[in-house]
């Protein structure tokens, strides 16, 4: 019978802590650091065989913490032909000494006892095209934070000086632009000083046009595009979003039930109770947060229409789908704007917005696992 080795590894980029276990024995089998290399880990592993009774029948599973390191060191076991596991922070065994006690050695233990035991879920790992466009959307992401940073430091710049804009009015319009080109200062330079502002948001502005270009055509690549025309007919659903969970999730088939899948995005609701003592929490708040936070963005357009309306955006994106699609997306549509209106009539905006951001994952995972009847 094969001897099996867990390797837990806690991984930097400095350095990595690897800890080998089998099970039952009284303690970890050895330990060690080396530089963060994978040649190195190889290398180890080797040592580790040869110091078995059988080294033929010697077997290794090696795991790490999801991290700074992504998906790389993964990619480089395996390709060397190492059996690794990512594991998901958020679901490995603790224990109260963990939050008192803390190091690499440690850590490395940890790992590897929950590899050996079972006590973690996987971290799932998308191939490699998923990855890159992946990348390239979060990409665009940041320069939009960049982009409204900004913003924000326009309308402070102005509000420090006393050039307060009609608050009646909308800001970022075409009007609103205009007025802060013909502010006048009595000093030149607090003139320039806007100048570069607004010529630093319109370069932002001009590149997140070209990143957005960019990700349409990602879009019409053979393996998205129908997942995206069919997520697209969703409110509040257009390409960026479509593209990010079909790249961030791959596989929807991976979660057994709608629930699974609300609870990955962390928009299920968390409780604290005990004996008769029933308590609330807001939601979990665990797993992606990058698709979360779209989500709830996409619920903002739930406020907005009448029920059962059809915007002419919504009907362009539609177009092309089955009729079986369009009436399950008008569906989920008419319901969710249904319950919006009806939980803000007794809630914050807030709460509306997420409790339809979870029910529009609901409503996600069954587009994508063809639960449309």
């Amino acid at each position: 019978m094969a001897s099996i080795l867990y390797i837990g590894m806690d991984v930097h980029t400095t350095n990595h802590t690897v800890c080998a276990y089998k099970i039952g024995a009284d303690d970890v089998f050895a330990e060690t650091s080396f530089a963060p290399l994978a040649e190195n880990i190889a290398v180890y592993l080797e040592t580790l065989r040869y110091n078995e009774e059988n080294p033929e029948d010697v077997e290794f599973i090696c795991g790490y913490e999801a991290g700074c390191l992504g998906y790389s060191l993964y990619r480089e076991l395996k390709a060397k032909g190492i059996d690794c596991r990512i594991l998901a922070p958020s679901t490995m065994a603790t224990s109260p000494l963990d939050n008192r006690k803390k190091n690499d050695r440690m850590d490395a233990r940890r790992i590897a006892k929950c590899l050996a035991f079972g006590t973690y879920r996987n971290v799932y790992v998308p191939d490699e095209e998923d990855d890159a466009v992946k990348e390239y959307i979060r990409m665009r992401n940041d320069a939009n934070v960049e982009f409204k940073k900004v913003k924000q430091q326009i309308t402070a710049f102005c509000t420090r000086h006393s050039k307060l804009y009609d608050g009646t009015k909308h800001k970022w319009t075409k009007q609103h632009r205009a007025w802060l080109k013909t502010l006048e200062f009595e000093n030149a330079i607090l003139r320039e000083t806007l100048n570069e502002y607004l010529i630093r948001l319109q370069q932002l502005e001009e590149k997140l046009a070209v990143y957005d270009k960019r990700i349409k055509e990602f879009s019409e690549i053979g393996r998205y595009k129908d997942s995206v025309k069919k997520l697209c007919c969703f409110k509040g659903i257009a390409t960026h979003t479509a593209l990010s969970m079909v790249t961030e999730i791959g596989d929807f088939q991976r979660f057994p039930s709608a629930q699974h899948f609300s609870s990955y995005l962390g928009l299920t609701p968390g409780e604290h109770s005990s004996g008769n003592s029933q308590h609330s929490l807001g939601i979990t708040k665990a797993g992606n947060s990058h698709l979360r936070s779209l989500l709830i963005e996409s619920a903002q357009c739930f406020n907005r229409g009448s029920v059962g309306g059809k915007s002419a955006a919504l009907k362009e994106r539609q177009t092309g789908n089955s009729e079986a699609v369009i009436h399950y997306a008008d569906r989920a549509n008419e319901r969710l704007r249904r319950k919006y209106v009806r939980i803000s009539m007794r809630a914050s905006s807030n709460v509306a917005k997420t409790a339809i951001a979870r029910e529009l994952a609901c409503f996600v995972w069954g587009m994508m696992t063809d639960h449309i009847s």
